[in-house]
């Protein structure tokens, strides 16, 4: 045992550990034609990843009710589950490069435990994980299922909650603004990734932004106070 404190590293999924922009682009298509209207420019829809399909909507259609949301949520699932379907969850939404490994690397860690906070369901969190072979690597999994939309901390304390560890030995790992604003609302300290969906200018409220999962250590060791 190293005798360091219990830490906790919960990452985000779409934009943070795998690549799923073709698919999520194209379900929200999918989910507009539900409603007889054109897509949003890709930009606006990668803009909202990380949020609940819910809120989502009523973010890309305001002048709908929630009717016509529901409808839209219910397309958009649909044609996702579709896509996945036919190309598999590998190539529909490979793991960026050195996500893997740095899993691995802190997996292997026994003073460090790790979890999940995602805006996708339960049952896609559940088959991206059996896709990618990723089973028994995450003590806490957080979804949209059974909490509000981020940046609302509930994903955050009720990891938190069911690891033990403390906030101030939590750190969210995440590619959008949603993400760290959850994190600071939540007591905990965000890392940014400049290679996600939102802008690296948006993540304001990071203790830190990496360029590549190769850096991710010294980060959390420079949030923990850990020697090199």
């Amino acid at each position: 045992m190293t005798g360091r404190a219990l830490s906790l590293v919960v990452f985000d999924v779409d934009g943070t550990l795998v690549d799923s922009q073709g698919d999520i682009v194209a379900a929200m298509a999918a989910a507009f034609d539900t409603v007889a209207l054109p897509a949003p420019p890709r930009a606006e829809v990668l803009g909202i990843v990380g949020l609940s399909l819910d809120v989502a909507m009523t973010v890309l259609a305001p002048m709908l009710g929630a009717g016509d949301h529901a409808r839209m949520v219910q397309g958009y699932k649909a044609a996702y589950m579709d896509l996945r379907a036919t190309t598999g969850v590998a190539q529909s939404s490979p793991l960026y490069s050195g996500a893997l490994e740095a899993l691995e690397a802190l997996r292997a860690r026994d003073d460090v435990l790790l979890g999940v906070a995602t805006g996708k369901s339960r049952r896609g969190l559940e088959k991206l994980v059996e896709g990618h072979r990723l089973q028994g690597v995450f003590q806490t999994l957080q979804c949209a299922d059974f909490h509000p939309s981020k940046p609302h901390p509930s994903m955050l304390l009720a990891a938190l909650a069911e690891t033990g560890v403390t906030a101030d030995r939590a750190v969210m790992v995440g590619d959008t603004s949603f993400d760290m604003d959850m994190a600071q609302a939540s007591g905990v300290s965000g890392v940014g990734v400049g290679w996600g969906y939102h802008d690296r200018s948006r993540l304001t409220g990071a203790r830190r932004v990496i360029d590549g999962f190769e850096d991710l250590p010294d980060a959390l060791d420079e949030i923990w106070g850990l020697p090199a």
